[in-house]
Order: structure tokens, then sequence, then C-alpha cells
């Protein structure tokens, strides 16, 4: 049986349980739970700080951890079932309190008390989950409080029942954000990056990579090659690559021409992609 190493647990010495039958292994095991402790973890290929970057996890997301050794954990993503190597410093096996919010600001802070004058301990990134015990108002703003007592601006996190309407408005608040490869939050993003984190942040999950994306989401239209009909939402594929729709005519997408999420004429944005990976391979409706 063939399975996708993004997104399966397994290799020759080790394999999730649930694969047990499927792939050849030395050895099963169950993994255990853990959340990202970190404001972003870099998810590697293999141990190596000089390994490939697939994608990134965010403050506060679960995980499941198949092995730590040398330094390194073995995890797989709860939210998209990606798998890959993260530094074992980035994770807590600490699950209570659990989150009870999401951060909904591009970028926000978490102070060491309800006091924005203090210096930071931390910056965190639209998507980051976070445990507020409650709130705190110190000279008219508004403070959400950390169970170690430091506090975030309340207007940036939100309970975890808020989902937005849009995903589309979530996704053009990137705008200008710089472009990352595998990057997964507000510090820098990529392609297929935008579209999981705007989507999650609309209350849908989706896979990571643009191929999953792409086999996954929606619909596919039948647009001819004028590409008319879009609307707002579409998603246009190319070999490698995504943008969203804003309108009938605009696409935004995180790019390596501008090294930012921009926003251009789909017309443009094909003539210039063309000349290095081809036309458009899809258009599919959410």
């Amino acid at each position: 049986m063939t399975l996708d190493r993004r997104l399966h647990a397994f290799r020759p010495d080790l394999a999730d349980k649930a694969l047990e039958g499927k792939v050849e292994a030395a050895r099963f095991a169950d993994a255990r739970p853990a959340i990202v402790a970190v404001p972003v973890a870099d998810l590697h290929a293999a141990p190596s700080r000089d390994a490939g970057i697939d994608t990134q996890f965010l403050l506060g997301e679960a995980v499941r951890v198949f092995d730590v050794a040398k330094g390194w954990a073995w995890v797989q993503g709860e939210r998209d079932s990606y798998v890959g190597y993260m530094p074992g410093s980035s994770l807590s096996f600490e699950l209570d309190p659990a989150p009870t919010h999401r951060v909904t600001a591009l970028r926000s802070y978490i102070f060491p008390e309800p006091e924005l004058k203090k210096p930071p301990l931390a910056s965190l990134s639209m998507g980051s989950f976070v445990t507020i015990l409650g709130e705190e108002i110190r000279r008219d703003t508004r403070y959400a409080v950390l169970p170690d007592g430091a506090a975030m601006p309340a207007v940036h996190v939100a309970p975890l029942s808020e989902t937005a309407p849009d995903y589309v408005d979530v996704a053009e608040r990137f705008l200008n954000t710089p472009y990352l490869w595998a990057g997964a939050s507000g510090f820098g993003i990529d392609c297929s990056g935008l579209v999981q984190l705007a989507m999650a942040m609309a209350g849908r999950s989706v896979l990571r990579d643009t191929d999953m994306q792409e086999a996954s989401i929606g619909e596919p239209l039948e647009t001819g090659s004028d590409f008319s009909g879009l609307q707002r939402g579409d998603l246009v594929f190319w070999k490698g690559h995504v943008g969203i729709m804003t309108d009938a005519e605009n696409l935004l997408h995180a790019n390596g021409s501008t090294m930012t999420v921009a926003l251009e004429s789909l017309s443009a944005a094909i003539a210039r992609i063309e000349p290095h990976y081809g036309l458009p391979t899809s258009v599919r409706r959410p």
C-alpha cells in the first residue's frame, strides 16, 4: 500500500499503530499527545535544521508525538495530519488547562502583565491557541489574562467557538505579509499556507500543500480558456501554486515574484507565471 509520508507516520523502524498491516515497520506504536509550546514551530522533513521545512505549527496546536530522539520529535499535527520533525523543546506534554481562545489579529503580543508599556514576552500569529482565564481593564485597555498572569490585548483574541464569516476577508488581511516558503503564520506565509490559515479562521479545516488542496477542496469549475465566470472565494491552481479570487478578476496570493502576499489581476498573474510554470491546472470553488 502506497501512503503519503506527509500524511502518514511511518518509517522502517517505527510507524503509527493505526497503520499496522498497511505498511512494514520494525515496530508500531501509539502516539503521545502534546501541544506546540513556542509561537511558531518549523516542521522539517528530517531531524536536522539543515533539512527542508515543510510547514509550520503555531502555539497551542495539538500534535501526536511518536518518537523523541537526539533532541528531535517526530510528530503528526492533529489539525491537518502533517508529519515531520521539530525540536523537542518546541513541545509541551502538559495539556491542561486546554486552550479557550484563538488569536484573531494578524500578529499580537503577550505581555508579562496587563500593561502595554511592558516589554512583550512573545509575539504570536493569527491562529495561535491560548488559554484565557478572564479580563482586566487598565487605563481604558482591555486585557485577556493567561493562567500565569501574562496578558494579551483582549481585542486580539476570540473564543474558539467564534469563526470568521468569509475566509477571503481573512486572507485579505495578509496583504503585504512577507512570502516565506513553507510559512504558515502572520510573520511569513506561502500560497497554500494562506489558503489553509484563512480557511481555518473561518472554521474550515483543509489540507496543507497545494496538490492536496487541489485534490480535496470544493468542486472543480469549467471556466474555458478565458477563465470567465469566477467569483470571490474561487481558488486558482497552478502546478505548485494557488491563489484566491477576491472578485471575478483579481487574485490574492503569496508569491515568490513580489515576495509578499499580493493582489493582482488574474490575467496578469497567468501571463507572468506561464513562462515558468505553465497555465493554471484547475479552478475550484470551495
